[in-house]
Formats: C-alpha cells, sequence, structure tokens
C-alpha cells in the first residue's frame, strides 16, 4: 500500500512523531494501522490501537454540526432561526451586531465573524461564556470562524439544558480521555507542561474543556465510525444528510468542499468533503466513490512550530485515491 510507505517515510523523518490512518469503505469493509509514538518527551509511548486523539476543529463537523442537526431533526431549533431567538442574551444591545445572523450562517462560515480571538485572556468558566455572548462582535467578509463554532456550542447547551461534556457520544468519542491512553500534543507555554489528555486548544480550555469549536477526542476506530455512518446514510437522517452537503461557496455546512489547493488531494471526485484539525488531524470523505479516510497525527508535539501537513496529506489522498479506483 503506497499510503503507508508515505506515512511510514514520514515518522522515519520526524514530520511528525506518529500517524493513525485508516479508510472505511460504504459495504463497511475497513483497514487501519498506527505508526511511531503516542508522545515523545518527556518520555518516549508508542503509539497503539485505541489511544485517542485530540480531534482539535474536526469536533466543528463530527460533534456540532451532527447535533445542530439532530436539534433541527427534533424540532428544537431551525437553521434558519436567528441564534439571538434561542440565546437571548445577545440582545442586551438593541444592535448587536448578531441580532438577525442565522444558525446556518454560522455552520457554513459565512456569518462574518472573526476567525479568532484570544478568549482565555478574558477569563474562564461561566464568565467568559457570558462574555462570549454579549460582546458585540465584529462582522465582516465570510471566513472560517471559531467563533462562530464557540457560540453554537453556547446554543447547544441552552436547547439541550446540559453542559457539552455530557452529551451521549458514540464509542471512541470523549471529551474527557484516560490520560495513559491519550495522544500527546504541545508542550504548552501557557499551561507549563506537556498536554496529554486535555485539549490542546487555548480557547476550549477556557470555556471548560468542551467547545462548539475544539475538545473533542477520538480514537481512529471511533473516527472510522462515523465516517462510515456519513457514507452509509446513517449518521443522521436523510434530509439532515442532504441539507449537510449542500454547497455554501468554497464549503458544505462545516465541511470543505473539493477545490483547487484543498488538502485531501487532487484525485478525488468532484462530490468529496473534508476537514482538518491544528494538532494534526483531517478526515475526508468521497461519497461518489464510496470510500472515506481518516489521516490522525500529534503533529504540534512537542511544538506547534513544525512545517506544513498540507502536502503529505494531498499525497495519501491521491495515493488512496489512485488504489482504490
Amino acid at each position: 500500500m503506497r499510503v503507508k510507505a508515505l506515512l511510514e517515510e514520514a515518522v522515519e523523518k520526524g514530520v511528525v512523531p506518529g500517524v493513525a490512518f485508516g479508510v472505511v469503505f460504504a459495504d463497511g469493509r475497513r483497514e487501519a494501522f498506527h505508526l511511531g509514538l503516542a508522545q515523545r518527551e518527556p518520555e518516549p509511548v508508542p503509539l497503539e490501537a485505541g489511544f485517542y486523539f485530540d480531534l482539535a476543529s474536526l469536533t466543528k463537523p463530527l460533534f456540532t454540526l451532527k447535533e445542530v442537526l439532530k436539534a433541527v431533526e427534533e424540532g428544537l431549533l431551525d437553521l434558519d432561526d436567528p441564534l439571538a431567538q434561542h440565546l437571548p442574551e445577545m440582545l442586551w444591545l438593541k444592535d448587536h451586531p448578531l441580532k438577525g445572523v442565522s444558525v446556518r450562517a454560522l455552520l457554513a462560515h459565512t456569518a462574518g465573524l472573526p476567525p479568532w480571538e484570544a478568549l482565555y485572556t478574558w477569563g474562564q468558566g461561566e464568565a467568559l461564556k457570558a462574555r462570549l455572548l454579549q460582546h458585540p462582535w465584529p462582522l465582516g467578509e465570510p471566513a472560517y470562524s471559531d467563533i462562530g463554532y464557540m457560540l453554537l456550542g453556547l446554543l447547544l447547551e441552552r436547547v439541550r439544558g446540559r453542559p457539552l461534556r455530557d452529551f451521549p457520544l458514540p464509542a471512541g468519542l470523549t471529551f474527557a480521555p484516560p490520560q495513559e491512553r491519550s495522544v500527546a500534543t504541545e508542550r504548552c507555554p501557557w499551561r507549563g507542561r506537556v498536554l496529554r489528555g486535555e485539549v490542546h486548544d487555548e480557547n476550549a480550555f477556557a470555556l471548560g474543556g468542551a467547545a462548539g469549536h475544539a475538545g473533542l477526542f477520538g480514537t481512529l476506530e471511533g473516527v472510522l465510525g462515523e465516517l462510515g455512518a456519513i457514507l452509509q446514510g446513517t449518521w443522521l437522517s436523510r434530509a439532515a444528510l442532504e441539507e449537510m452537503q449542500r454547497p455554501h461557496g468554497e464549503r458544505l455546512l462545516a465541511w470543505e468542499r473539493k477545490r483547487p489547493g484543498w488538502q485531501g488531494g487532487s484525485l478525488v471526485s468532484e462530490r468529496a468533503f473534508g476537514h482538518t484539525g491544528f494538532t494534526g488531524v483531517g478526515v475526508w470523505v468521497d461519497p461518489e466513490r464510496g470510500y472515506a479516510w481518516a489521516l490522525l497525527t500529534n503533529a504540534v508535539h512537542p511544538t506547534r512550530h513544525r512545517p506544513s501537513l498540507a502536502p503529505l496529506r494531498r499525497a495519501v489522498g491521491n495515493a488512496l485515491a489512485a488504489e482504490v479506483i
């Protein structure tokens, strides 16, 4: 398998400490393997099956999008509801910029919210959530936005009446992984330690460890289970899955569509979509050809200052497409 050779070379050259790769097919077949280390320092730990990766922004499609669409299926909200309809604290200013912004716009990253803000410097816990809701966020051109998904996380907590970390999750996904079975991420200068089993994203940490934009952990098998359910049409209702794949510019709801220069490779079909996460993780789905794959790495261990993973991701996507077709 050309893919395995590419990933063995990446581990050998130190591009990533470790990697878990898996492909799942619409008929249920799977292939998977693990290479390298779950941790380099303070002592080496071999990467094994069943280890949890910090899924970072894969939280957006694999958790937040899914939970919002489930709430729509149950009649708890509608994609075109203004966010403030469910979070009235946003109306404390008569002309709050987000007053009329819809749930759909946040999911598709078309609201024009800022991409990111160092919220963890503002405070923590419930006080930070309150400030996140009441801050007069400026709106500009559409951009990929963590802020939008943080707000969606608060929306989910409100309509379900419980914190995100108490939401039921499929096997292999969690907001609270066992440290001894977790893959290490960065030696965090802010927290003063190598992170293992706690969320890498500073804003998600400040919001309690589980947020709409980051905080989810998953094993390779757990992630492949979600991708397989998407392929087989059992992840959500058929109506919700069709709505999920409706184009919104360069994106679907949450997911990135195939386009020139994306990280899923150029040989996938035109209907392919995927997502990446800052810690070094990524998933892609090709519904037209009936397969999906996950490439999970701990590239930010022990530091985030590293070369881009884009060339490796594209090489893997192209090699896999050439073998599958």
